[in-house]
């Protein structure tokens, strides 16, 4: 090798290699103190994107985690909310059941009345619970409700109780129920209808049943509230003997279960303020003894669908998922006494002061209480669906959160190894590039 002293490649090459190595260095350094291999997108820029995309996914979930938590804290208030007012409604239905007992006067019923007015007051309050500012159970977070061309829907009480094979041409007398078995109906017997509208009752009478037809049962003695001496009035209440129930709430059809025919009472009027809230019949012998059987099956009334005002799609949106669209909707019922009948729009509560008002406001009670747990029910499932979510969301997160470690994390102990190679060679490099400065100084020996 040529002797020079302008250019000294050796201690170039190895100022060059000892560049090479605190390179190295650094980067061990940076990755032992940062607990990760990828620390930029020119460490791994393939694994840098998929890493922050998972972050990015594992950020989404754990907000997700927190909204369904959220939710379900919004829900608990709900049902508080709703559980008052199924306590509430079983207590009124003791006290109307204690007024429909004669051994209590007039005076007894209205001291009664007084308990019963506070308590609807009550069900108003349980109505306008709110969490973050947001009434929960006044109806402004309800579901859409369409109904028929756009009206609402409509009161409909469903009784399946009576044979399939009755047809309207049948004698009240030959009715018969689902097993077959007669309801000893008798000719001379009469029959009384009691339903609520309003907030008011109303009561008629088919006397005497004689031979009436079945399809003719109810347009015989329902008459107009406002005077019983009228004409039946459809726009009230209406009956029919069949699979079609009515409209629902977004205008489709509603049929029986089974598909057969059953005893289907609706109002005649579309929304809150037609809805009847209560119905009994009451079917008497010529002795004036209660027909008992008649009374069970004729009175086995569920409500299929409740009466509703038309509205807009209000119902609450929980964002449970990291993309748009993945969430889960609920809508609260109206649950103030109004929408239960146990309250009219005037202000005027359900009226319990004789023997026949409180025997049919039990009716009135029996339907609130289906509202009310209809309602609780739907809360309830929707705070275990909120809670199996927030399990599976917490499992997606830890789960994404494992796979963006492999990608990005470091191995501490690979990486120490590491760091202390590229120390030691640091050094190596240092001390090998001070030999080879040296090296230039040999030349001035043969100017000696």
């Amino acid at each position: 090798m040529a002797m020079v002293v302008k250019n000294n490649m050796s201690a170039k090459n190895t100022l060059n290699q000892l560049d090479k190595n605190d390179k190295a260095l650094a980067k061990s350094l940076k990755k032992v103190a940062s607990g990760m291999k990828i620390n930029s997108a020119a460490d791994d820029a393939s694994g840098f994107s998929i890493s922050e995309k998972m972050r990015v996914q594992i950020n989404g979930l754990e907000q997700d985690v927190d909204n369904a938590q959220t939710g379900n804290s919004m829900l608990k208030v709900a049902e508080g909310g709703i559980q008052s007012t199924v306590d509430i409604l079983s207590t009124l239905k003791e006290k109307v059941i204690n007024a429909a007992n004669d051994t209590n006067t007039d005076a007894d019923r209205a001291t009664i009345q007084k308990e019963l007015d506070q308590a609807v007051d009550q069900l108003d309050e349980n109505a306008n619970v709110q969490y973050n500012g947001k009434v929960m159970l006044d109806g402004s977070h309800n579901n859409q409700v369409v109904g028929k061309d756009g009206a609402g829907t409509k009161t409909t009480l469903v009784n399946e109780g009576l044979s399939p094979d009755t047809v309207d041409d049948d004698p009240i007398t030959d009715l018969k129920d689902s097993t077959g078995r007669s309801l000893g109906i008798q000719s001379d017997g009469k029959i009384e209808f009691s339903y609520v509208l309003k907030g008011k009752t109303y009561t008629t009478v088919l006397d005497p049943i004689a031979d009436t037809e079945f399809k003719r049962m109810f347009a015989d003695s329902l008459a107009d509230p406002t005077d019983p001496t009228s004409k039946p009035d459809p726009n009230i209440i209406a009956m029919g003997f069949t699979n079609l129930v009515g409209i629902d709430r977004m205008g489709e059809p509603v049929t029986t279960v089974g598909g057969n025919k059953a005893l289907v009472f609706g109002a005649g009027q579309a929304g809150i303020d037609g809805q009847i809230a209560g119905f009994t019949i009451n079917v008497v012998n010529h002795d004036g003894s209660p027909n008992r059987t008649a009374n069970s099956v004729l009175n086995n009334f569920e409500e299929v669908i409740r009466a509703e005002d038309p509205s807009p799609d209000n119902a609450l949106v929980f964002q449970i998922g990291t993309k748009s669209n993945q969430a889960v909707k609920i809508g609260f019922s109206d649950m103030r006494a109004t929408a239960l009948g146990l309250k009219a729009k005037d202000g005027s509560t359900l009226n319990i002061g004789t023997q026949k008002n409180a025997n049919a406001a039990i009716s009135v009670l029996d339907l609130a209480m289906q509202k009310a747990l209809n309602q609780q029910t739907t809360v309830g499932a929707m705070q275990s669906r909120l809670e199996y979510t927030t399990s599976n969301l917490t499992v997606a997160s830890e789960n994404t959160q494992s796979s963006e470690s492999v990608i990005r994390d470091a191995n501490m102990a690979k990486e120490m190894t590491e760091y202390t190679k590229n120390s030691v060679i640091t050094q190596a490099s240092q001390s090998m590039l001070a030999q080879a400065n040296q090296n230039s100084s040999q030349v001035l020996s043969l100017l000696q």
